[in-house]
């Protein structure tokens, strides 16, 4: 994150004696990253964060990616999927992956963990489609509604809970650390005037979740790691935690918040850029005025996607580009193919002042690969779909139709 934040009762200076009603000591943990030389938050625990009780046997939870397939565009239509599992982790169905990121739905219908998980090694960013809820973590809770993200970086120990109601939702597993853009950023760290965005649309967590628990028990912890869920019981809670400041903390920050940068002539993706990793980047695209030169061709150009795969997530509105294209599809047009609008949607984008569209657009830098969850949802037709008077399967929901 780019600013300080604190939640609770903190000592005025960091690692001095601090302590508790009865005179013991608060333990102190520093949570960081990228060595010490990253952002970090310190945490003050009424138990150390260190009594394990029990270890259990690992679990394999990875995904089977699929290195031999076709070069070909692809149309993933998931909407149909309504539940993709009870639990939080077991409904995580990856559709694609890399070295750098993981792109999966999840949709589940339990509304409380009861567990606390961790990913010790990536970064998520959960998007919500539909539901709405709590994070809880050792931070406090992070309210988030339809069109949030949800950012919560590696190691933050958390549960989520779901209000009543469908509730779809798109992970994106970065191994990396999820930044927001360099470019909108001064060298103090500050958004810029330019940026689409400010700190005012970011919301830390707002209250500390404390289990004053003073009796052990059994916690248990569900830790991802290197293809396996681990699982650790620990004698008390990880949410004992009575205070915290620092700059490393899950927060949420809605898509509908986000501006967008229009021109006279037809703008880049990056345009629409909202966060960014190694290797990849993360856009969001909203309603906006289309171009307003007189000649402007609203529709997007042909283009070759010489460095980068571009995936996209339909989430509202039409895609004047796009034929048959659904709500909670994924779009893929990998590197080494050239895409562009379909068949006669240039024209039929003339005159057309405005979009109404909602979308995350994910673009990776090295290579992506389908799983083989992901062949279930796969459109066979798609690949073809640029043939002079193809007729697309209509969507399924009104909202995606001209």
């Amino acid at each position: 994150m780019a600013y300080y934040h604190r939640l609770g009762q903190i000592p005025r200076k960091r690692h001095t004696q601090f302590r508790q009603p009865d005179g013991t000591l608060y333990a102190e943990q520093l949570v960081g990253t990228l060595g010490f030389h990253g952002v970090s938050s310190l945490l003050y625990h009424q138990h150390p964060p260190t009594d394990i009780r029990q270890v259990g046997t690992p679990e394999p939870y990875s995904p089977k990616l699929l290195k031999d397939r076709p070069l070909q565009p692809s149309h993933l239509r998931t909407l149909a999927q309504t539940t993709t599992g009870g639990d939080y982790l077991a409904a995580r169905q990856t559709m694609f992956g890399n070295a750098d990121v993981t792109l999966s739905i999840c949709n589940p219908t339990e509304r409380r963990m009861d567990y606390y998980y961790k990913n010790a090694l990536a970064d998520e960013v959960i998007f919500v489609h539909e539901g709405r809820g709590e994070l809880w973590s050792q931070m406090g809770k992070v309210v988030f509604e339809p069109g949030d993200y949800v950012v919560i970086p590696r190691t933050i120990i958390h549960q989520f809970h779901f209000e009543e109601g469908p509730v779809r939702l798109l992970i994106i597993e970065s191994f990396s650390p999820v930044e927001t853009c360099r470019r909108y950023r001064n060298h103090f760290g500050q958004l810029l005037e330019h940026s689409p965005y400010c700190e005012r649309d970011i919301r830390p967590p707002s209250e500390l979740i404390t289990d004053d628990v003073r009796e052990s028990g059994e916690y248990l912890l569900k830790i991802k790691k290197e293809g396996q869920l681990h699982h650790l019981t620990y004698a008390h809670s990880p949410f004992d935690v009575v205070g915290w400041d620092g700059y490393f903390y899950p927060y949420a920050t809605s898509i509908h918040d986000f501006e967008p940068i229009t021109g006279r002539l037809h703008q880049p993706p990056p345009v629409h850029q909202h966060f960014e990793a190694n290797n990849f980047v993360i856009c969001s695209f909203v309603p906006r005025l289309f171009d307003y030169h007189p000649l402007s061709i609203p529709a997007p150009y042909n283009h070759s996607n010489v460095d980068s795969d571009e995936v996209l997530y339909y989430v509202a509105g039409n895609f004047m580009s796009r034929k048959g294209v659904d709500l909670a599809s994924f779009t893929w047009h990998p590197s080494g193919i050239p895409h562009g609008p379909h068949p006669g949607t240039v024209e039929a984008s003339l005159g057309k002042k405005e979009t109404h569209e909602l979308a995350v657009m994910v673009d990776t830098f090295r290579p992506l690969y389908l799983t083989e969850t992901a062949l279930q949802y796969v459109d066979a037709r798609y690949p073809m779909s640029w043939q002079p008077g193809f007729v697309p399967d209509p969507p399924k929901s009104a909202d995606m139709m001209d």
